[in-house]
């Protein structure tokens, strides 16, 4: 152990040296190491002095060549807390370096392993965000790869989908990708959460019948064939889009088509929750240049309605009517009388010049809402360089 440490103290910020920090505290978890030899530890990766504090237990502090001090010190260059008063931190008297805010994370993540008691801990909370980026981005080399998958504890063999989480409501988006997988997904062999940017990446790999994630995420939200039902979904914030399933070294793809599936959610609908597999072609929206999108007729014809109110409330009565296909199972789904609906489409048809009656006209809409619906969403888009540098 000593030996790794020597070693680390040299390294670059590559991914590289990531994993090889990642490396160096999963083998004091393994050891099950008391709280004075992760600080010591942490203190000798660093080159400064660590400490650790616990509440009801005295302050512990080493300095990077190993020697024990007494107390806390007054400035602390960096320090992460978790719940009840734990903390960790790193004293150095210049700048942070590189790596310390990547030491000092493992070194909280190790701490709460090890020193929280088993009742305390939830699965969900001990993702690592250098692991997960590692998983996910198309740079590293296969054999980092590798051990970010075994690392994470994912079966090399067995396949798993990626999920892209945000809200819509300033909600913590990894607190959210939480609630959502948290409330029981069945045959749920590992999950892992972590916060990249401003979406949340959960690996999901269950034991069986993987193509029903997307499914029982919707029915985590409580999500019903023609709205909400009453729950957490009715004033939830929040959406997913679910990639394809893959074998682990493919996980970036499965990203990138969960990053480009939640382009197309919308929260608070049976729609909050999308599975790539269901897009189809319209995933080629993806492919067109917003502008382009915009300077088509037809959905420079639906944007024209979005400025007003009255243009809005037919922008949902003809959302309505694509999604049912009748006037009728719109009216129900909007819960309005099926006149107020025939009206708002007919004043559409007549603003827009189409046939709404028809299976044609039905579909020239439901195009043209996609289109402007990608435009317009709030989601991040799909990052294609995610950990190239």
């Amino acid at each position: 152990m000593l030996e790794l440490i020597t070693q680390l103290s040299g390294l670059d910020t590559s991914a590289e040296a990531a994993v090889r920090i990642i490396a160096a505290f999963d083998t004091l978890i393994e050891a099950r190491v008391p709280a004075g030899a992760l600080t010591r530890a942490t203190a000798a990766l660093a080159q400064c002095t660590a400490g650790i504090h616990r509440p009801d237990h005295s302050v512990i502090r080493f300095t990077s060549e190993g020697r024990q001090l007494e107390g806390v010190h007054a400035t602390s260059s960096l320090t992460a807390s978790w719940f009840d008063g734990h903390s960790v931190w790193l004293e150095r008297s210049g700048p942070p370096h590189p790596l310390d805010g990547l030491v000092l994370e493992r070194c909280a993540m190790a701490a709460r392993i090890l020193l929280t008691p088993p009742n305390r801990l939830a699965p969900t909370d001990l993702a690592d965000p250098a692991l997960i980026e590692l998983l996910i981005s198309k740079s590293p080399s296969p054999e980092d790869r590798a051990r970010a998958i075994s690392l994470l504890g994912l079966d090399p063999s067995r396949p798993l989908r990626m999920v892209a989480v945000s809200t819509v409501d300033q909600q913590n988006p990894g607190e959210a990708a939480k609630t959502l997988v948290g409330c029981g997904l069945p045959a749920a062999k590992l999950v892992r959460v972590a916060t990249i940017g401003t979406v949340a990446a959960v690996v999901l790999q269950p034991r069986s019948n993987i193509s029903a994630i997307p499914s029982n995420l919707r029915g985590n939200l409580h999500v019903s064939p023609l709205g909400w039902k009453a729950g957490m979904g009715a004033v939830s914030g929040i959406v997913a889009g679910v990639g394809s399933a893959v074998l682990p070294h493919q996980a970036p793809q499965s990203w990138m088509q969960g990053r480009l599936a939640l382009k197309f959610s919308v929260a608070r609908t049976e729609s909050a929750v999308i599975d790539h597999d269901d897009l189809g072609a319209l995933a080629l929206l993806a492919d067109i240049p917003s502008q382009r999108l915009l300077a088509n007729a037809d959905v420079a014809a639906l944007a024209e309605f979005a400025t007003t109110e009255h243009g809005r409330q037919d922008l949902a009565a003809l959302a309505a009517l694509c999604k049912t296909g009748s006037l009728r199972q719109a009216a129900v789904l909007l819960h309005m009388h099926h006149s107020t609906i025939a009206t708002r489409i007919a004043r559409t048809e007549q603003k827009v010049g189409w046939d709404l009656g028809s299976s044609g006209g039905v579909l020239r809409a439901s195009i043209a809402l996609q289109a402007l619906h990608f435009v317009h969403s709030p989601m991040e888009e799909p990052d294609h360089s995610l950990g190239s540098h």
